[in-house]
């Protein structure tokens, strides 16, 4: 099960998206209108991934459009809290060079493994 919760700032300045669960097609409807209806350029987007336990590659493409509305290659977008297994799909992809990405942690099952 996905979800999407999403909060603008009061001064319009910020947005922060929340995704759990599945971050894939299903949900790129729900993802788009929570960014779609900003001003985009010259905002802060912050994405919390730290609830998301499984990305595909629809996913990439929903965060590459939300790139281009805040701005391309000007855009100030946060990935924020990947766990290892979704960080390492970002870094796979060179996300690194195209979004700031913070705060990377260990799933509980692999660090006791």
């Amino acid at each position: 099960m996905s979800s999407i919760s999403s909060n603008i700032s009061s001064d319009g300045n910020q947005g922060t998206i929340v995704v759990s669960g599945r971050f894939d097609f299903s949900i790129h409807k729900e993802f788009r209108d929570t960014y779609q209806s900003t001003r985009g350029t010259g905002m802060r987007f912050e994405i919390d991934l730290s609830s998301v336990d499984y990305m595909d590659s629809s996913a990439l493409g929903m965060l590459l459009l939300l790139r281009e509305h805040a701005g391309g290659d000007k855009a100030d977008v946060l990935l924020r809290n990947p766990s290892s297994t979704v960080e390492r799909i970002l870094r796979i992809a060179n996300f690194g060079k195209l979004f700031e990405i913070s705060g990377v942690h260990v799933e509980a099952a692999s660090a006791e493994a």
